[in-house]
């Protein structure tokens, strides 16, 4: 039997949710029912686009014998049960949004899914909680560690 994939995920959050309440305790709740082997503490960011809502962010390592795509439906459907509803709109607010960062797998390309994740070495908001989490996993495309990725745009932000 094949060894599981170890798979890195970015929560995100900026809804109150109807029953289980504020960003951070939506966070809290997916932690549970996605079986975190790993969990980040839960920090708190700016919006990207349109929405002012403050985002409640955290990361995640799972284990799951799925491959990208059929987890990244897993994802897809878990945040509809809790909420999510799609318009069309880049950045909206919303109750729950899953992102898979990394995988063990190595990288990954398909039309609807790009690991690892495009932008998340741009972005404090995955570094911050991955790199506390998983800071020695390796991006495969660069070879960088979290730890040092996330250094490097801390840097580059201070710069700017």
């Amino acid at each position: 039997m094949a060894l599981p994939h170890r798979y890195l995920i970015a929560l995100g959050s900026n809804q109150r949710h109807p029953r289980l309440g504020p960003p951070h305790a939506v966070l809290k709740a997916a932690m549970m029912d996605l079986s975190a082997l790993a969990s980040s503490r839960i920090i708190a960011s700016r919006p990207i686009g349109p929405s002012q809502r403050t985002y409640a962010n955290a990361a995640i390592v799972i284990h799951s014998n799925m491959e990208p795509p059929a987890l990244l439906a897993q994802l897809k459907a878990m945040e509809r049960r809790y909420g999510r509803v799609t318009r069309g709109q880049r950045w909206q607010a919303r109750v729950l949004d899953l992102d898979i960062i990394l995988w063990s797998g190595g990288p990954w390309h398909s039309p609807s899914l790009s690991i690892p994740h495009l932008e998340f070495k741009n972005r404090l908001f995955v570094l911050v909680p991955a790199a506390e989490i998983a800071p020695a996993w390796r991006d495969p495309l660069s070879g960088n560690t979290l730890r040092h990725l996330l250094a490097r745009s801390v840097k580059r932000k201070r710069a700017e």
